[in-house]
């Protein structure tokens, strides 16, 4: 069984591990390591953005690395935070009051992306066009794939990939002409669908023709790569897997309930951004889950809600509410390792998984 893929002659890479992470340092051990580095940008400003990107360039040489951005076509233009602030109900700002009081959370002195700017049309514009300035040789896009930004990014000369959840976003993204899709299954973290990754995958590859497809949700381990190029995938997509090892530097108290953390300890919530998003399970999501607790708001309006009080959260350590974004892969996951041994894991894993099949008729 093949393990440099199609996906790995058009990306530039030697390994099909494209490895998303919010941190700098995992992703360029993950380009440095022979896969995709893949940067969560989208809560950054456009000159962090930039900024970020030269940072990664000094740091992964000439080895390539991508910008991600989430785009949701359903936020709308507002870009007025205090008057967006203004008009949140009552009920809901009670019931975040009724949590800091609980908790007793002191006030954030620091704030975060989410206390300074409201997700609009406007911010994604400005977000797309620094991240086609950079440095970045890839463009992913999640969560909406706007045709005229894939358009823009690939006459930019970057290669681009669209991270789906459903065969009706894949047909979209194809569409648009992007350089491969990744079939994110319902077992992933952060934002996720709802089909399974192993129904969705061939469905995904059967709709993508030559386009490469990856497999993401639920990868922790050898056996899943293997298996995800045995339904027609090119390589995965993880994400997890980086939040506990020495490069992410996640704080002790996450890393404690990462590290200890199964697959059922994750959670499907509305309660960060008002769109389904798994999380490990914590005081914060068992708040949301409350009998008496509002429906959180649709996006970006729940994270004008709740922004300050994450961010006070984090800033002030408050154990119980604090939490991470974590697919179900987790379980695989309970010691800390370098991110090139993840990555070595799971190609030496893969490679003995595949020599065990039983061979063919």
């Amino acid at each position: 069984m093949p393990f440099r893929t199609r996906a790995c002659e058009i990306f530039g890479i030697e390994k099909p591990v494209f490895g998303f992470s919010h941190s700098i340092a995992v992703t360029a051990a993950i380009s440095n390591a022979g896969g995709l580095g893949v940067f969560g940008a989208t809560m950054h400003e456009p000159h962090e953005i930039i900024e970020i990107a030269r940072e990664l360039r000094s740091l992964v040489g000439d080895r390539p690395f991508a910008l991600d951005l989430l785009l949701p076509q359903s936020v709308g233009d507002d870009t007025d935070l205090t008057e967006a602030r203004a008009k949140l109900p009552a009920e809901h700002r009670d019931f975040v009051q009724g949590i800091r009081d609980r908790y007793d959370v002191p006030a954030s002195k620091q704030g975060s992306f989410y206390t300074r700017n409201l997700r609009s049309q406007t911010l994604f514009a400005a977000q797309v066009e620094a991240a086609l300035a950079s440095e970045a040789d890839v463009f992913a896009a999640a969560v909406g794939v706007p045709a005229e930004v894939i358009a823009r990014a690939r006459a930019a000369g970057k290669k681009t990939i669209a991270l789906i959840g459903a065969p009706k976003h894949a047909r979209r993204a194809l569409e648009a002409g992007v350089d491969a899709l990744v079939a994110q299954g319902y077992d992933a973290g952060a934002h996720t669908g709802t089909i399974g990754t192993f129904s969705l995958v061939p469905q995904i590859v059967d709709l993508a023709g030559d386009v490469p497809v990856l497999a993401a949700g639920g990868v922790g381990c050898g056996r899943h790569l293997t298996a995800s190029l045995a339904m027609g995938a090119q390589g995965v997509w993880m994400g997890t897997a980086w939040l506990v090892t020495n490069e992410h530097r996640t704080d002790p108290i996450v890393l404690e309930k990462l590290l200890a953390a199964k697959s059922e300890d994750t959670v499907i919530s509305r309660s960060y951004s008002g769109k389904t998003l798994r999380m490990i399970r914590s005081a914060w999501s068992e708040e949301w889950e409350r009998p008496d607790a509002p429906t959180p708001l649709k996006m970006p309006h729940q994270q004008v809600l709740i922004g300050e009080l994450l961010a006070a959260v984090r800033e002030h350590r408050i154990a119980p509410l604090m939490w991470e974004a974590a697919g179900q892969s987790i379980a695989f996951f309970n010691e800390v390792a370098s991110v090139a041994d993840v990555m070595d894991r799971i190609l030496d894993e893969a490679r003995a998984s595949a020599r065990g099949l039983p061979a063919a008729d």
